[in-house]
């Protein structure tokens, strides 16, 4: 059981894959039986992407499964989700996927204090391979760096 604050679903890879730019939370529309699946911690984002669809911004590929077998009304688990943002962070958004060539990464799906599910969502630029393995070196030397601290002192 997922309580309020703590994460439901997490996309690890979109910091690897991505430099976030910046970071924006968003409501989420979602039937009955999706937010009773990501209450439970079930709940897929890894392959998950936000972009435009009729003039507003929408999850596409976020798999969120049935809940159980026995509901009269099963949802479709990946079904295009419509995002909740104001108008001017949907306008800046989608100008900086048609001008800047960004992307909009979902981070986290996670439960705001009041019970209600919230997207946080990346405004990313993609890594080349290069820059994904500086940012390995890097991450190993500050391990190393932290092992021989933690050692001699």
């Amino acid at each position: 059981m997922v309580l309020p604050g703590h994460i439901a679903a997490q996309n690890r890879r979109a910091r690897h894959d991505y430099f976030i730019v910046s970071e924006i939370e968003a409501g989420i529309m979602l039937v009955g039986t999706e937010v009773k699946s990501l209450r439970i911690g079930k709940g897929n984002i890894n392959e998950a992407f936000a972009g435009p669809m009729q003039g507003e911004l929408y999850l596409f590929n976020a798999y969120i499964p049935e809940y159980q077998s026995k509901m009269p009304f099963p949802h479709e688990t990946r079904r295009p989700r419509k995002l909740l943002l104001h108008k001017r962070e949907m306008a800046r958004l989608m100008m900086s996927i048609a001008k800047d060539g960004m992307t909009v990464v979902p981070l986290d799906i996670h439960f705001a204090n009041r019970g209600i599910a919230k997207v946080q969502l990346g405004l990313a630029k993609g890594k080349k391979l290069h820059d994904k393995r500086e940012a390995i070196k890097e991450r190993d030397w500050n391990r190393d760096k932290a092992r021989l601290m933690r050692d001699k002192g």
